[in-house]
């Protein structure tokens, strides 16, 4: 819980025309915001318009902002839209080939639909991961590491003794498992598994 109020004490700050909440919150969220417009492989430049035009209609939006500790869910949901809109609007302007192979059409097809899940997929994790208290984050963030934290730095940066460190993180998982984004994905692939 101290993760949810401390994002609507800042949402609240930065509704109120407190600078340092406002900042607080951009420097918080825009990791999470950057890494869910990465993952439509858009260039970097186009990546960071996006986050930058997520934040102005934050801005716009921000008084309005019922449920202030929904912030990490708008800001994804936010940002994919914006996403998909400039994708929307390129795939107006680019040209396609008149003549292909329809074998090598059909792989393709493939691809992007492999493509497409896997966006779908980590989407749906992100929309989970911030629905996670920060200490939960943090904790599944060390855990996986590149390279990997070992566990007693671990305890010495979450203040939790090593020997919880272990059902600490089951319960976290087991948490973003019954997340609704994750459980929404799960049924759609069971539905699209069946169906085949």
């Amino acid at each position: 819980m101290e993760g949810d109020e401390a994002v609507t004490e800042l949402v609240l700050g930065a509704a109120a025309g407190d600078r340092e909440a406002w900042e607080a919150l951009v420097r918080r969220f825009t990791p999470l915001l950057m890494s869910v417009v990465r993952g439509y492989r858009l260039p970097e430049d186009e990546v960071r318009d996006i986050a930058q035009t997520v934040w102005l209609r934050l801005v716009e939006h921000l008084a309005a902002l019922r449920e202030p500790r929904a912030l990490p869910g708008w800001l994804i949901t936010t940002a994919r839209n914006e996403a998909l809109r400039l994708l929307k609007a390129r795939t107006r302007t680019l040209p396609v080939a008149v003549v292909f192979d329809s074998e090598e059409h059909t792989s393709e097809k493939g691809s992007i639909d492999e493509d497409l899940l896997r966006i779908e997929r980590r989407e749906a994790l992100l929309e989970a991961f911030a629905e996670l208290g920060d200490r939960d984050r943090q904790l599944l963030a060390l855990l996986v590491a590149d390279p990997p934290v070992a566990y007693a730095e671990i305890s010495r940066r979450l203040h939790i003794p090593i020997g919880s460190i272990g059902p600490t993180r089951a319960r976290v998982l087991a948490k973003l498992r019954a997340c609704p984004s994750l459980v929404a994905l799960d049924q759609d692939m069971s539905v699209t598994i069946e169906r085949r």
